[in-house]
């Protein structure tokens, strides 16, 4: 299968078709993605390698594995739909912390999805001292769409905060970045929520999903695993 990549503005425009021709809300979207990145957790980081899941993102289907996620949400937002999800979380007991370099120090793996992949400009604080500390760490991370502070397009930045940052996983939502030719480690593309219509629009083919899984593993020369 050949690995076609998508660029910011072209994977911003998929989602707004996918919410407009392919009529998802983007509950049901983060529903899915969350999902994915959740079973490619899974894969790479089973429950016998540790309960504890540091998340930068949702982490309520890692709850329902059998995992102990902590999530990491230094701003609260007053976005109705942010808000439900900290309270489906809240209801479930997960615990929320503002503090990333403490709460590394008593973790098993990381999730990394802070910046999404429409993300650009200064990164501010406390990102920083996040990234910094995600370089640092000898723990397995799961990156999802862009490990934090790289570029969509450029990958790792050239010098300064972030350069030597290379995580452990990466998992592509929809279809893999342009940075995925700098990444080296385990690449999964997820989100089995695409109609051959949109992608043919877009020009990459939908993976060969097996069974019910929500994630396919893609070797470095393209061949799915």
């Amino acid at each position: 299968m050949t690995i076609k990549t998508l660029g910011a503005k072209a994977a911003a425009a998929l989602d707004q078709e996918l919410m407009s021709s392919g009529a998802f809300s983007i509950d049901q979207l983060m529903e899915l993605a969350g999902l994915a990145v959740s079973q490619a957790v899974y894969r790479v980081h089973p429950l016998q390698s540790g309960r504890r899941v540091l998340v930068a993102c949702a982490a309520r289907h890692l709850f329902h594995y059998g995992y102990e996620p902590t999530v990491f949400y230094p701003k609260r937002s007053k976005n109705e739909l942010y808000q439900r999800l900290a309270k489906q979380l809240e209801d479930l007991n997960v615990p929320f912390t503002d503090n990333f370099s403490s709460a590394i120090k008593s973790t098993d793996h990381i999730v990394d999805a802070i910046f999404g992949f429409s993300f650009s400009g200064e990164v501010r604080e406390p990102f920083p001292s996040v990234i910094k500390a995600l370089e640092e760490t000898k723990l397995s991370v799961t990156s999802v769409d862009a490990p934090s502070s790289w570029d969509i397009e450029d990958g790792p930045p050239k010098s300064g905060l972030g350069s030597s940052f290379m995580p452990t996983t990466l998992i592509s939502l929809t279809a893999p970045k342009p940075l995925v030719k700098h990444f080296q480690g385990r690449h999964f593309i997820g989100g089995r929520f695409v109609s051959p219509s949109i992608a043919k629009k877009y020009e990459f083919d939908v993976p060969q999903y097996s069974g019910i899984d929500q994630v396919v593993e893609i070797t470095p020369a393209g061949e799915r695993l």
